[in-house]
């Protein structure tokens, strides 16, 4: 590749000098290799730009290089050796700005922390490019319960970020718990890896998928797929909780034992159904949310999905509503590989006939694209979460780790003081306000803010990512 991670982008991206590329992408998980392998097979220049130090992304989390452990996919390969692709590893994007009605200049910072770790290595970078894709991805829903701060209490995906890239366990004895089909994988996962998995404990049922007989038809290698997992933990003596959670934690200097409630219809805990299940590290995720902090700084449209968080609102090429923006995979609305693989080639084939006026677009990969997303609705309507689980809360259960602030000071800014949506409640109690930026808490502060326990649209913030003083004293002053 023309840049390891460790070596400076050109002096033309960093000055917006004419390094000109067809095509940026931002996120280089399934959606945003798929589409830059594409792209580059059809002619186009392309800047792939990620926050990690290795492409693949969350879903295709690579290791160390020291682990010597094989790249898991071929595409990942493919990309990194493409001559028309340009990679630029450990790149956080915080904006983008349209120059003139078919440029863009894309704005990042990089992730260097500098020798005495301080974080004076970070830099600002620009790309420009004549066309954007975004392929950022989706962030863990965390839903707070009494004692999820203790150490030991990690996300589902942070578990299985851990066995990936460092090949470690949590811990020897893990409870997998939450909503969706990434609990069993995760669960299997870690009973291959030699944990011990006391029970999945999961929110929601799996006779949902039965009244969508359509869609579990549309893509029956994920069946396929649920079944090899189902069967993994049948293998390893892992019981399946459903209708259950975790309603707390428990232990003094981390998690030692965890208390599994029975769950009404709607995750309203079930009075005297409570017992209490011994572990020394508790996996818990309920579902993903699309992460489109930066397409809402550009002013895309979003939609609401069937569990109540927010996707980007897409044509049927996957433009977005801004002109020149497209976006593919998890941003789009939660999916999985399949889906993002699909997106990815349909975006860059769109892009390609754009800009080279050429037919590139196949209906029969719009047909493919229809169907698994169909399967992915219908599972993000399935383990939807409902509006009970508020009532494993106690008041002093914090929500918002960052800035230390309970369930009972929001529920004072909701019921008290008038707020009735999560930007109101940050004004008055500051939670997700802290570095996170509300990643962590913002999906909990919005639900517990709103009337009907569903999070108002994201709002528009000028920046997608933290970023220093010094990097915005770094840009031209006729830039914005």
């Amino acid at each position: 590749m023309p840049n390891s991670p460790s070596e400076p982008a050109d002096a033309s991206d960093a000055s917006g000098d004419s390094c000109i590329r067809d095509l940026a992408i931002v996120g280089a998980g399934p959606a945003g290799l798929s589409a830059a392998v594409t792209a580059a097979r059809l002619g186009l220049t392309v800047t792939l730009l990620d926050s990690g130090p290795r492409p693949g992304g969350q879903i295709w989390r690579r290791p160390a290089p020291e682990l010597r452990a094989r790249p898991p996919v071929q595409l990942v390969l493919r990309a990194e050796h493409h001559g028309l692709v340009r990679h630029l590893p450990r790149h956080h994007v915080w904006s983008a700005v349209r120059q003139e009605p078919d440029l863009w200049t894309v704005h990042a910072v990089t992730g260097d922390d500098g020798d005495d770790g301080d974080g004076d290595g970070e830099r600002p970078v620009r790309i420009t490019a004549r066309t954007l894709l975004l392929a950022t991805g989706a962030h863990e829903r965390h839903l707070p319960f009494p004692g999820w701060t203790l150490p030991g209490v990690v996300g589902a995906g942070g578990a299985q970020a851990m066995l990936k890239s460092d090949l470690v366990l949590p811990g020897r004895r893990v409870a997998v718990a939450g909503s969706g089909p990434l609990l069993l994988a995760v669960a299997s996962s870690l009973a291959a890896a030699g944990a011990r998995v006391p029970a999945v404990v999961e929110a929601s049922g799996y006779l949902g998928y039965a009244r969508r007989p359509r869609a579990l038809a549309a893509d029956p290698r994920k069946l396929a797929e649920g079944a090899a997992h189902a069967a993994a933990l049948l293998r390893h003596r892992v019981p399946l909780l459903t209708r259950s959670a975790v309603t707390a934690a428990h232990g003094t200097r981390r998690v030692e034992a965890v208390t599994v409630t029975r769950l009404g219809p709607d995750w309203r805990p079930l009075t005297g159904t409570s017992r209490r299940m011994r572990c020394d590290a508790l996996a818990v995720g309920h579902g993903l949310v699309p992460q489109t902090d930066l397409a809402t700084t550009l002013g895309c449209a979003t939609r609401r999905t069937a569990d109540g968080s927010f996707a980007l609102l897409l044509d049927d090429d996957l433009e977005t509503t801004v002109r020149g923006v497209w976006a593919a995979g998890e941003s789009a609305g939660v999916g999985g590989e399949r889906v993002a693989l699909a997106e990815g080639e349909l975006a860059a084939r769109a892009i390609v006939r754009r800009l080279r006026h050429v037919a590139a677009v196949t209906p029969a990969l719009r047909r493919r694209r229809a169907r698994l997303r169909a399967f992915a609705d219908a599972m993000t309507a399935v383990h939807a979460p409902g509006p009970g689980w508020t009532g494993w809360l106690t008041d002093a259960t914090e929500v918002c780790r960052c800035e230390e602030v309970t369930a009972g000071r929001i529920r004072e800014a909701v019921h008290d003081l008038g707020a009735r949506d999560a930007r109101t409640v940050k004004l008055l109690t500051r939670a997700g306000m802290g570095w996170c930026q509300g990643r962590t808490c913002g999906q909990a502060v919005a639900r517990l803010a709103a009337p009907d326990g569903l999070p108002t649209a994201p709002e528009r913030r000028p920046l997608a990512v933290p970023v220093t003083l010094g990097t915005l004293a770094a840009l031209d002053d006729g830039a914005p």
